[in-house]
């Protein structure tokens, strides 16, 4: 009688794109034969995909690593495995502070993940760390691996690794090395694939999303023939006459936006200096192109952007924000901001107010700053911000912003949106949580169970300030992704 198959359990930290990495785990692990555990106590292989850009991250490593050894004492033929930012940054360190984990590999050989454990079985721990990602290794993107997708009517592309940028506060061109765009055809023949398996909405990824494809048609401006060129960088910058370098991100809104059964396109996180004309033109024209734009602002002092080597000013991001919303019917518009930056001042703060109040956002993301490791500002010490005083900025910018997103919120009451249905909400089986176009939470009650991935009609009867309350007026079209484990792309 065979052995039954193993059992992996993957416990991810941070961003979209660590998620999405932990799905191509999955799916090369489940490829292997191993299958999903519900509990960690009935694993064989965990693996903890870690994050180094969020506040206390390596402690919530190491913590999680010491509680594992006491399970893996009693169960020694069990294999830990660290991967992610943290691995890609931390390298010898995380074996020599936990000599139980077996493996440890980095965001550039994710594909490399259950050879890597099939190897530590037979010659013991082992760590992976690749410098950069090869310009021609297709495992850098997730359509070379088998994916298995935690929402089945949904799904990640991952259009760019890496980044080029060089924000004083982010470790992240550290960890995931510059930036890399995928050609245009690929990223269009995986969108009508997932379309053809049920999917409806996408959304697109990279850590600076709306520069996609400056660097493929720098490289192949005047170097290959026009055929390679759609395949590679589109259709309509082959047909340019000029040949000019330039972003692709508009074409690929308009291309993946076209690709029949795709209902919603969504994409995350771009750059305020590289929000272009036609990027607006696209979002506006293109009816799959959701009605939301995340525009991390950091900071509403031109002192501290500058600091922070931003690329703009306050008073040019509130124009491209402005134009945004001009040229956007119903725009949403959610950002990130930093309080605390080394150096701030009561008056670069107060510049920060400013620009959060009359950006009025439907939503924002709040951090007090925190050094990380290997960052420009983690060396800034001497012009650190009492913790103290962040905190209290902190609090003050939130009652700003969470004014402006109840604002919103009530400002939708009595409205008819449309929500792609999620499934349960937390507070029981009788409310279900939709989310409109615009990326907004609603809560409505409902008789029966209406599966996820269906799109309904409802009508808001309530705005709080971080969801809406709704009451369901019909289902308006079926979900018809079909239910399965794991899918894998070619």
């Amino acid at each position: 009688m065979p052995a039954p198959p193993q059992k992996y359990l993957i416990r991810t930290y941070g961003c979209q794109m660590n998620e999405h990495d932990s799905e191509r785990i999955a799916g090369l692990l489940e490829a292997d034969g191993m299958e999903r555990a519900d509990d960690i106590d009935d694993a064989d292989v965990v693996v903890l995909n870690t994050c180094c850009i969020r506040e206390n991250a390596d402690n919530k490593l190491y913590g999680a690593l010491g509680n594992l050894k006491q399970l893996k004492d009693a169960r020694p033929g069990m294999q830990i495995a660290v991967a992610g930012c943290l691995a890609q940054k931390d390298r010898e360190l995380v074996q020599d502070r936990a000599g139980h984990v077996d493996v440890v590999f980095g965001t550039h050989n994710v594909g490399r993940a259950a050879e890597l454990l099939a190897e530590a079985r037979v010659r013991g721990p082992l760590m992976e760390i690749l410098q950069e990602t090869a310009l021609d290794d297709a495992t850098a993107f997730p359509s070379a691996l088998p994916t298995r997708r935690e929402v089945d009517h949904a799904a990640w592309v991952t259009i760019q690794i890496g980044c080029d940028n060089s924000c004083a506060f982010c470790i992240v061109p550290s960890v995931r090395g510059v930036e890399m765009s995928r050609p245009f055809g690929d990223l269009v023949a995986e969108v009508e694939r997932l379309a053809a398996d049920g999917v409806t909405e996408i959304t697109l990824l990279g850590q600076n999303v709306n520069s996609y494809g400056r660097d493929l048609t720098l490289r192949l401006r005047g170097e290959s023939p026009v055929a390679d060129d759609v395949a590679v960088a589109g259709a309509e910058w082959a047909a340019d006459k000029r040949r000019r370098a330039r972003p692709l991100f508009a074409d690929l809104l308009r291309s993946v936006g076209a690709v029949d059964g795709i209902r919603r396109v969504r994409y995350t996180s771009p750059h305020p200096k590289d929000l272009r004309p036609e990027t607006i033109e696209a979002m506006a024209q293109v009816p799959s192109v959701c009605e939301h734009l995340h525009l991390p602002l950091q900071s509403g002092s031109d002192q501290i952007l500058a600091a922070m080597h931003r690329g703009y000013t306050a008073e040019r991001y509130l124009e491209k924000l402005t134009a945004a919303r001009a040229g956007i019917d119903d725009l949403a518009v959610s950002t990130d901001i930093i309080v605390g930056f080394p150096g701030e001042t009561d008056a670069d703060f107060e510049a920060t107010l400013a620009v959060a109040a009359e950006a009025a956002y439907d939503s924002a993301f709040t951090f007090v700053f925190s050094p990380r490791e290997g960052t420009e500002a983690a060396t800034m010490q001497a012009d650190f911000v009492d913790h103290a005083v962040a905190v209290e900025r902190f609090e003050r910018l939130r009652a700003v912003t969470q004014r402006s997103a109840r604002r919103a919120n009530d400002a939708r009451v009595g409205r008819r949106e449309e929500v792609v249905v999620e499934g349960p909400a937390k507070r029981g089986e009788a409310v279900f949580t939709g989310r409109t176009r615009q990326n907004r939470l609603v809560h409505f009650p409902v008789t029966a169970p209406i599966r996820p991935g269906s799109y309904a009609e409802v009508t808001v009867t309530e705005g709080k300030s971080h969801y809406l309350m709704g009451e369901l007026v019909e289902v308006t079209v079926p979900a018809r992704h079909r239910t399965r484990i794991p899918v894998a792309s070619a």
